[in-house]
């Protein structure tokens, strides 16, 4: 067996030997043989024959990986006892690569690898042997399993799986703060020799940061790194394989660290003193300048607050803070005044708002700066003495009396003339004017107290030489009140007088209103009118408490005889001068049950108020109801459905008139007009006809002799009744609707017509009704043409009407 010229190795394959060993003779024992071990005897059983203890002999494989060699690689040797070295044992080789990878000599079973091996691909490889009898190919060893290692070389580079790497640590951090920790990996075997054992080391960085070799971790090794002078560093951090040894491989990362800001900078002004300009026309709460401190830290460690430290600049500015710009926005917090204060000096402070104790000792983390501020001067408006002005004025001044005065001056040094005026689109413009030099405020109507107490108006003034510029200020007018109204009762609702009432009883007791206001509260008077004789149904008493009592002066009242009694009181008001008024009360006598409760004065009260007594009611209603019928039944009539014009053959038989003219053929027609023969008696009734429109006309008296030819009836017409019943009254009076119309609902529009006509003339009686239809029922069409017909030379002629 060959063993490897490494010297190094040599122990440790020894080793391995003794193990394997010991692993083959506890796991590989001699196979048997039965079928040469055992003879068939006589008697039918078998012998068997016993003969030594055959297995296995070899040592642990190794084959080292990325072997480049021209020649094969040597691996082992495979060896039994049973072979003798004559040749006559065949050795087999299967499994994992047995044939491709490797391969076995089948003399002397010598092993050798044919390919590069990598380990870190594949660690190791599980094969089979078999020894075999050349001549009788039995299997002179059963089949075993061993193993061959791939033994590891340092190939494989210590690696940074996730880098490059970002770091940070704050500004001004001590010596030896841990910042980052890194780690490579080596695909080497760690159990094999140093091929995997990695030691770190710093190549970029220093003499700013460290690493520790055997852990990675990266410190600070600079003291009071300063954010603000650097703030961004790049750290190369290599590590090596066989314990940094030389010949060991290596790789390397990059460690992006950032220094972190801390407050260790106060804010600082670039300069002591500002200066600047506002015009006095600047508005209260809007800005007027900027400042701004300058502070090299960032983020919150940067913010600042600004404020006025000094009591003249901070009653008239105010300072608040950008959070986006950081600067200090100064405002004006009352109205500048060039002609009062020409100048400010505002004395302004910035102050970090975070401030890290571990860096007090650095100082106070605040600055000053001066600010001078100018005003300037600017044109300005009137202003007026007051900010709002009242006035008043009695009711019944006269017009152009003075109500007050406003007065407005120029601020400016200037001094200019006032010119005052009021706001024409107000409506106290048609009660006060101004006069424009003095500001004179004076009436020009008549003002009525009660009318409108109040009056809002609205002074404007400009100077003379500049017009543009307008200042404006309410006045209020309060017109005060005179005593120039009477008072009068108070009478909401009406005074009840029970009929039971007795002598010395008290009806009702009043008060009395007055348009007028009293400072000291209304006192009114109250009593009859002494021109007047004494009232003997009623008295009144004066409380004087400005109320009074309607006293009954008799025993017993009755509606029925005199509901109504009126009582005229006077009242007198308690102003200067004091004006009196007369109101007369009207009293209803209703009759009331016990308690004075009162019984049925409202029910005859609302009919009395109306002036209709119960039967006019119900007359009224009636009719109210007759009227609904009639337009009930005009709609029902309007919308049946048309009956046909022919109801049968008989009624076309009666229609048909035979007569003879003689005379002068076609053209003799004219001398007579067929529609002119009627009956005369039927000529009394009131009939019409088809073929014309109908005309209705009011009859108030008996009928007269002569007919439009609008309302007359064709003799040759049927007329067909409709039976109709009308409420007239309690009396159901019917008589017939002619069908004088193509449709029954003009038949019964004119029908309602003369109807009503006849009932507002009271000229349609029962009795015409009933002759009219008798008149109707004889069916006298006819009679006319039979009358004295008159014969002339022609031939005869028939017509017919038609429906």
């Amino acid at each position: 067996m060959r063993i490897s010229t490494t010297s190094c190795l040599c122990p440790f394959l020894v080793c391995l030997c003794f193990i394997q060993r010991c692993y083959g003779a506890s796991h590989h024992v001699p196979a048997k043989v039965p079928s040469k071990n055992q003879t068939k005897l006589a008697n039918g059983e078998t012998e068997v024959h016993h003969r030594p203890k055959r297995g296995w002999i070899w040592n642990q494989f190794f084959v080292l990986e990325e072997h480049m060699g021209p020649d094969a690689q040597y691996v082992g040797k495979l060896h039994s006892n049973s072979d003798k070295g004559d040749g006559s044992v065949r050795y087999i080789l299967s499994g994992e690569g047995a044939g491709t990878i490797f391969i076995i000599d089948e003399v002397t079973g010598d092993i050798h690898a044919t390919k590069s091996l990598d380990r870190e691909r594949k660690t190791h490889y599980v094969l089979h042997a078999q020894a075999l009898d050349r001549n009788t190919e039995e299997a002179l060893e059963p089949k075993s399993e061993f193993i061959i290692k791939v033994q590891d070389i340092n190939d494989n580079a210590p690696k940074f799986p996730d880098g490059p790497f970002v770091a940070s640590v704050p500004e001004m951090s001590e010596v030896g703060t841990s910042v980052f920790q890194v780690t490579a990996t080596d695909a080497d075997d760690p159990t094999y020799g140093n091929s995997a054992r990695i030691v770190y080391s710093i190549l970029q960085g220093q003499p700013y940061f460290s690493v520790d070799p055997k852990t990675g971790i990266i410190r600070t090794a600079l003291a009071n790194m300063d954010r603000e002078a650097r703030e961004h560093y790049a750290v190369v951090i290599q590590a090596k394989d066989m314990a940094g040894q030389v010949g060991g491989l290596s790789g390397s990362t990059t460690i992006n660290i950032t220094l972190t800001d801390v407050n260790d900078n106060p804010p600082k002004f670039p300069q002591k003193n500002y200066q600047l300009y506002v015009p006095e026309s600047a508005q209260v709460g809007k800005p007027v300048g900027k400042i701004k401190a300058n502070d090299e830290d960032a983020g919150i460690n940067a913010e600042i607050k600004y404020s006025i430290i000094n009591s003249e600049g901070a009653n008239m500015f105010s300072i608040t803070t950008d959070r986006d710009t950081r600067e200090g926005i100064i405002s004006l917090k009352k109205p500048l005044n060039y002609e009062r204060k020409k100048t400010y000096t505002l004395h302004i402070e910035g102050m970090n708002t975070h401030i890290d104790p571990r860096f007090s000792y650095l100082g106070s983390f605040k600055d000053t700066a001066t600010l001078k501020i100018t005003v300037g001067d600017v044109d300005e408006p009137p202003v007026f003495s007051m900010d709002y002005y009242i006035m008043d004025v009695y009711e019944n001044a006269h017009i152009g009396t003075e109500v007050g005065a406003v007065t407005a001056r120029d601020p400016d040094s200037r001094n200019s003339p006032v010119r005052y005026f009021m706001d024409s689109k107000e409506e106290g413009v048609r009660y006060f004017s101004i006069e424009e030099d003095s500001g004179v405020v004076r009436t020009t109507q008549p003002l009525d107290r009660e009318d409108m107490p109040w009056h809002n108006i609205t002074v404007m003034a400009s100077e003379v030489d500049n017009p543009s510029l307008l200042s404006h200020v309410p006045v209020t007018v309060q017109v005060l009140d005179v005593n120039d109204n009477p008072p009068e009762i108070a009478a909401d609702e009406e005074v009840i007088v029970c009929e039971s009432s007795r002598p010395g009883q008290v009806i009702q007791t009043v008060t009395a209103v007055d348009k007028d206001d009293f400072a000291n509260g209304q006192r009114f008077s109250f009593a009859l009118p002494s021109q007047l004789p004494v009232n003997p149904n009623f008295t009144l008493k004066d409380n004087e408490d400005s109320t009074a009592s309607i006293i009954a002066r008799r025993r017993r009242f009755n509606h029925l005889t005199q509901e109504l009694y009126e009582l005229p009181i006077v009242v007198w008001d308690g102003g200067e001068p004091s004006l009196s008024g007369t109101s007369t009360l009207t009293l209803r006598v209703c009759p009331c049950q016990r308690h004075g409760r009162i019984r049925t004065c409202q029910g005859e009260a609302f009919l009395s108020s109306a002036g209709l007594s119960t039967g006019a009611l119900i007359a009224i209603l009636l009719c109210i109801v007759i009227l609904l019928a009639i337009v009930v039944l005009f709609i029902t009539l309007r919308r049946s459905k048309k009956e046909p014009l022919i109801i049968s053959e008989e009624d076309i038989r009666e229609n048909v008139v035979t007569y003879d003219d003689e005379g002068g053929g076609e053209e003799d027609t004219e001398a007579f007009d067929i529609i002119a023969l009627r009956n005369p008696a039927a000529a009394e009734e009131l009939k019409f006809r088809r073929d014309v429109r109908p005309e209705v006309r009011q009859h108030c008296g008996p009928p007269r002799g002569r007919r439009s030819p609008s309302v007359e009836l064709d003799v040759n017409r049927k007329m067909q009744p409709y039976p109709l019943k009308i409420p007239l009254g309690l009396l159901m009076v019917s008589f017939p609707i002619y069908e004088v119309f193509e449709s029954p609902s003009i038949a019964a529009g004119l029908f309602v017509r003369r109807f009503i006509s006849s009932l507002r003339c009271s000229c349609v009686t029962l009795s015409a009704v009933r002759r009219a239809e008798r008149n109707y029922g004889s069916r006298s069409l006819g009679r006319a043409d039979r009358q004295e017909p008159r014969r002339r030379v022609g031939r005869s002629h028939t017509s017919m009407n038609q429906h």
